[in-house]
């Protein structure tokens, strides 16, 4: 990882959010356990590797891996970015280093200074594959022991001390030694050109393998990968409604397998052209109604039902019951059968 490269141009997009953690008209999203935790993403960096290109910009399945990253970690009750203002999918804290381009160690000790929790996780930018359930994952084990940090591993099982939890006392501690440290040997009392290891060497850690969540972009050839992975087959589909619920500003669970049905049913009880169509109608009629997963669902079931009643009626008229044709009474003429 490069978290300790100057940091590169600033992005097209929204306006740079606010230094707030809440989006607007709505609190933050309390994070695991009830003091909730707070993050720290480290997104400075000239990017050599990428030829000094905007890397927390570069965007994989149409998202930006930084907004990618910001996803993964949207339930911090508080989001601190360390890398000058960019505009951003969801509003963040912004601080910096002094100087920028001080290391990973200075960056770190600039994001832990605008945060309260007791559990911090500790992030770079350039993660396309990081997920909520990860960094969950990471919260449950240092909730669950005594270490002082839990990392993720990666495919050849080395440390990645940027996808982490951390109890932010044990940071704090470390980082104060070390400057102290420094300042004894007349270097200053800054953390400028520290390596990582210099941390975590004096940590306890507990390590969690995970090669894809672990999974970050230096070179072009990772950023080809990401991509690559992002179209396969199995990811396509939650990767592009992830993007495009970003895209809108909507947060809301899909029943992918409920609207693909609905869309299946229109297509083939109607036309074709009917099952965009339809799905398009139930989104707005659930928006009508307030919204949410429960009114989509209505919807889509309501949309399902009309179109198989329009199929079988495209399947012709269903035949007329058959009457009573019993034989007629002996005797009886056929006008004075009993049903005549």
């Amino acid at each position: 990882m490069t978290a300790n490269e100057p940091v590169g141009a600033p992005g097209a997009g929204r306006d740079p959010a606010p230094e707030s953690d809440a989006g607007p008209g709505r609190d933050p999203e309390p994070g695991p356990g009830p003091a909730g935790y707070d993050a720290v993403v480290l997104a400075g960096g000239a990017a050599r590797r990428l030829g000094g290109a905007d890397k927390p910009g570069l965007r994989v399945g149409g998202r930006a891996l930084l907004d990618r990253v910001l996803a993964a970690c949207d339930g911090a009750r508080s989001t601190v970015v360390v890398a000058d203002p960019r505009p951003t999918a969801r509003p963040v804290t912004w601080a910096r280093e002094d100087p920028p381009g001080g290391g990973p160690l200075a960056a770190l000790a600039a994001g832990l200074r605008r945060t309260a929790a007791e559990h911090v996780v500790v992030l770079s930018a350039d993660l396309p594959f990081l997920a909520g359930p990860t960094v969950g994952r990471l919260l449950s084990a240092l909730a669950a022991g005594d270490a002082d940090g839990v990392l993720l591993t990666d495919a050849d099982g080395r440390d990645q001390p940027l996808v982490a939890a951390y109890r932010a006392p044990a940071l704090r501690r470390e980082l104060a030694a070390l400057a102290r440290e420094r300042a004894e040997r007349a270097a200053g009392p800054d953390l400028t050109g520290l390596p990582l290891r210099r941390l975590t060497g004096a940590l306890r850690l507990t390590r969690l393998p995970d090669a894809v969540a672990s999974f970050d972009c230096d070179t072009w050839d990772d950023i080809a990968t990401a991509r690559a992975r992002i179209r396969e087959h199995g990811h396509v589909l939650d990767e592009w409604i992830s993007a495009a619920k970003d895209e809108l500003g909507i947060d809301l669970d899909v029943d992918t397998k409920l609207l693909l049905d609905l869309a299946r049913d229109a297509a083939h009880g109607v036309a074709r052209p009917a099952a965009p169509l339809t799905t398009f109608l139930v989104g707005y009629a659930a928006g009508r109604a307030g919204g949410g997963p429960e009114a989509v669902a209505a919807g889509a079931r309501k949309a399902a039902a009309l179109a198989l009643r329009w199929a079988e009626e495209a399947a012709g008229p269903a035949p007329a019951p058959a009457k009573d044709r019993s034989d007629p009474a002996p005797g009886a003429t056929p006008d004075a059968r009993p049903d005549a």
